[in-house]
C-alpha cells in the first residue's frame, strides 16, 4: 500500500510537471488552467490576447498607477527596475511571449535539439525559436538569468527579426550585443540587463553556453513573475508585468486619476480651491464641479470622449 501511494504520488508529479516538459513550449491545456481568471480573447495557443485597444490606452499609464491596482489585488512581485533600455523616452507595451533559458548543459542541449529538429519541425538554433512564435504587438520576454560574458543571443540580426514581427522591443534579463545596430532599429523599445560585444555559443561549436528550457512558460524576470499574455508596461527604467485580467482596470483607474490631476492643478492654479481641499477626499462641491469641468472639455482632453461619457454615468455628481 506505501509502495502505491509513492508510485501515485510521482505519478500526480510527473502529470503536473509534464506540460513543461513537452518540447519547452506549455500545454495550451496547463496554459489555460494557469491564466483561468482571463475570460477574453485568446490566440490559438491559448496565450490570453488584451485587446488592441486597451494595449493602446495602456501607453499613457504611469508605472504608479499601475502598481497601486495590482498592489491592491495582493500581485506583489509584478515589478522589476534597474534596465539599461533602447529608446529611453518611448513607452513599451504589449502581450508578453516568454522564454527561460538555463546555463548551458549538453545532454539536455542534445535532447531538446533532436526533439526539435527532428520532431517538431524547428530549424535553426534555439534561441530563434520563440522568435518564430512572436505576432504583432508582442513583446519578447527572455530570462537569459543575467548571462555577461559569451551570453548574448540578441544581436542587431534577430533584433530586426523581433520587431519585423511585433513592432516592439524586449525585456531581456541578460547582456544584448551590437548595441549600434540594435539602436538602429527605429521603433525597438527594449529593456535589457547589460551589454558585452561577445556572442552566444551553441552545440556545433561545443562551447555550449544557454539552453532553451521553456517556451511561454511561467517566467522569473528578476524579482518579477511574467505569464505569457501578460501586458508588458516599460517606462521610465522599469518594467511591470500586468495579468491581462487586471489590464483594463488598470487602464481605467489610470484614465480616472489622469482627469483627477488635470482638474485639481488647474483649480490649484485658479486658486479656487486650497492644497488641503484638493489632497483629501473631496467634498460634494468640488466633486460636482469636477463632473461639470468633464462635460465642458470633453472634447479636450487626453481619455477618449466614449471613455469619459462612460466615467461620467457612473458618477452620482
Amino acid at each position: 500500500m506505501k509502495r502505491t501511494r509513492i508510485m501515485g504520488g510521482i505519478l500526480l508529479l510527473f502529470m503536473l510537471a509534464s506540460p513543461l516538459l513537452q518540447a519547452q513550449q506549455i500545454s495550451k491545456e496547463y496554459l489555460l488552467l494557469l491564466t483561468r481568471e482571463w475570460e477574453g480573447e485568446r490566440f490559438d495557443d491559448g496565450r490570453p490576447k488584451v485587446s488592441d485597444d486597451i494595449l493602446e490606452r495602456m501607453k499613457l499609464v504611469t508605472l504608479e498607477e499601475a502598481w497601486a491596482v495590482l498592489r491592491n489585488h495582493n500581485y506583489k512581485y509584478q515589478f522589476e527596475g534597474n534596465w539599461q533600455t533602447i529608446n529611453p523616452d518611448s513607452v513599451l507595451v504589449g502581450r508578453a511571449l516568454t522564454a527561460t533559458f538555463t546555463p548551458g548543459r549538453p545532454d539536455i542541449q542534445k535532447a531538446i535539439d533532436d526533439k526539435g529538429h527532428n520532431e517538431d519541425g524547428r530549424i535553426k538554433s534555439q534561441n530563434a525559436w520563440p522568435i518564430d512564435l512572436l505576432q504583432m504587438g508582442d513583446v519578447y520576454v527572455a530570462d537569459q538569468f543575467g548571462a555577461y560574458e559569451d551570453g548574448p543571443t540578441i544581436g542587431d540580426n534577430l533584433g530586426n527579426s523581433i520587431y519585423a514581427k511585433t513592432g516592439n522591443g524586449i525585456v531581456y534579463d541578460g547582456a544584448v550585443r551590437d548595441i549600434n545596430g540594435l539602436k538602429e532599429i527605429g521603433g525597438f523599445t527594449s529593456y535589457f540587463k547589460s551589454y558585452h560585444p561577445s556572442h552566444h555559443l551553441n552545440s556545433a561549436e561545443r562551447a555550449l553556453n544557454t539552453t532553451l528550457v521553456g517556451i511561454n512558460n511561467p517566467t522569473r524576470i528578476g524579482a518579477a513573475t511574467c505569464m505569457p499574455g501578460d501586458v508588458v508596461l516599460g517606462r521610465d527604467g522599469g518594467i511591470l508585468f500586468i495579468p491581462p485580467h487586471l489590464a483594463e482596470e488598470v487602464v481605467r483607474v489610470s484614465e480616472v486619476v489622469r482627469l483627477r490631476d488635470m482638474f485639481g492643478h488647474q483649480r490649484l492654479r485658479e486658486q479656487k480651491y486650497t492644497p488641503g481641499q484638493i489632497d483629501t477626499r473631496w467634498s460634494d462641491e468640488i466633486e460636482k464641479d469636477f463632473s461639470q469641468w468633464l462635460r465642458e472639455h470633453i472634447n479636450e482632453l487626453p481619455v477618449s470622449a466614449d471613455q469619459i461619457q462612460e466615467i461620467l454615468k457612473k458618477r452620482t455628481w
